[in-house]
């Protein structure tokens, strides 16, 4: 029986080809928009299938041969057979389409997508470890491609070089530990000045395993933590006077120290250009009392406080709001900011007005987007509510497109705002990761 043939449509959010036979949508890995494939299905549901590009009948101009060995086995990556330029192009239709079809909104203006390096980018990343006897010993990588199974792979290069090389340094390693079968992660975090490994250790080190952990972290330079539980145990082992994870922001003389665990933003020269683009956007002025919801640690909120504005942060984490206490007194911020430990996801219009006027927001929530947030506002036809709390300007920063679109939809039909303009920021080039950022401005009334 031949395979059928589809004409693909469009990228979905997990990187796959999308296109509609025989009135079903079928989601086809390996296929690229404007593409003929034939392909073979491995789930069925009454309204859509999930399946596998088998041949390329017409191949896109955009297509490319990846340029990673391990690319279709290692599931870190779902795009890299598609040109850089096409992903950015990729992206910021998906962008558009999600604007549309679930907030039912358009922006005024498409933005400039912002993008840099497409290689050696990721400087955070948790790889999974495990001890394979059939297989001659410890895998250190990703997951494979749906699947559980750790990936065999000998380097990475959506990771610096220099930790891409130390991923068949780090098999040997690991092997030579006495709990080989019992460290199942090994977390990377790539500062300014220090690399730092954290080993998730199941079970005790012994005496035997210091020397080995010593030679390691002599010989590359890293600094090796530990972590036997929750994030809370998460310390260091050796050595123990390393320096300080860091990163800096040049352009507003801003330096952050932060922990292994601690979110920070995985492509640091995208970072900087997105705050760049942000600053922009929000136009923050001396005078102007600013809000950055779900702050971290602060990524935002300094810059901000540069301007001259006053800054009030607000995070669910209690330890990045104590790490952004500390980076505003060392960059000399401390009379310009605030921050409240709060979960944003249970705002409410009283919480919110408890909190007074603002005059902007910045907004860059977790994937779940700023739901209950936006809730708050105060509706545009309730002829009950005052403005008083709304702020002329919000600039929202997304790391997950559809929820963004929800939040703007909300935004645009029952709070009384104006989408100016919204934009890509190709923070995860080779994957169908979509980081956006938008602008939205109050309509008088």
């Amino acid at each position: 029986m031949n395979n059928p043939i589809a004409l693909i449509e469009s990228l979905d959010q997990e990187g796959r080809g999308v296109a509609h036979v025989g009135g079903k949508t079928i989601f086809i890995d390996g296929a690229l928009p404007g593409e003929r494939v034939t392909f073979q299905s491995h789930r069925r549901k009454a309204s859509y299938e999930i399946a596998d590009a088998v041949d390329i009948l017409q191949a896109s101009h955009l297509r490319v041969t990846p340029a990673c060995a391990h690319f279709g086995v290692c599931g870190g990556c779902a795009i890299q057979h598609l040109e850089f330029s096409g992903q950015v192009a990729a992206k910021q239709r998906m962008l558009e389409a999600n604007l549309w079809h679930i907030g039912k909104t358009r922006a005024e203006r498409m933005l400039p997508a912002i993008y840099g390096p497409a290689w050696g980018y990721r400087h955070k990343a948790r790889l999974r470890v495990r001890y394979v006897a059939k297989k001659g010993g410890v895998l250190v990588g990703f997951n494979e491609k749906n699947s559980s199974y750790v990936a065999d792979i000998n380097s990475c290069k959506v990771l610096p070089p220099r930790i891409s090389d130390l991923i068949v340094p780090m098999q040997h390693f690991v092997e030579a530990l006495s709990i080989r079968e019992r460290v199942p992660q090994i977390e990377v975090a790539v500062g300014e000045h220090a690399t730092v490994l954290v080993l998730r250790i199941l079970e005790p080190l012994q005496p035997q395993d210091t020397p080995v952990i010593k030679a390691f972290a002599d010989k590359f330079g890293v600094q090796i933590w530990t972590q036997s539980q929750g994030v809370d145990t998460i310390q260091p082992f050796y050595p123990l006077d390393g320096p300080d994870l860091s990163y800096s922001l040049p352009e507003f003389d801003l330096v952050y120290p932060f922990q292994p665990s601690e979110f920070t933003q995985v492509n640091p020269q995208i970072n900087r250009v997105m705050l760049r683009r942000a600053m922009q956007l929000l136009e923050p002025q001396p005078g102007e009392r600013i809000a950055d919801f779900f702050c971290g640690l602060g990524n935002f909120t300094l810059p901000i406080a540069r301007s001259g504005a006053s800054v009030f942060g607000m995070e669910g984490s209690a330890a990045l709001v104590a790490r952004a206490h500390e980076s505003a007194a060392l960059n000399g911020l401390q009379g310009q900011v605030d921050f409240q430990e709060a979960d944003l996801f249970k705002m409410t219009p009283q919480a919110l007005q408890s909190l007074g006027h603002f005059d902007k927001w910045l907004i860059d929530p977790p994937r779940d987007g700023a739901q209950e947030l936006i809730k708050s506002l105060p509706d545009m036809d309730d002829p009950e509510t005052k403005d008083g709390h709304a702020p002329q300007r919000i600039v929202y920063v997304s790391c997950n497109p559809a929820t963004l679109a929800r939040d703007a939809g909300t935004l645009v039909h029952a709070k009384g705002y104006r989408m100016l303009a919204g934009g890509i920021i190709n923070m995860f080039p080779h994957t169908a990761h979509v980081e956006s950022i938008a602008i939205f401005e109050k309509i008088a009334r």
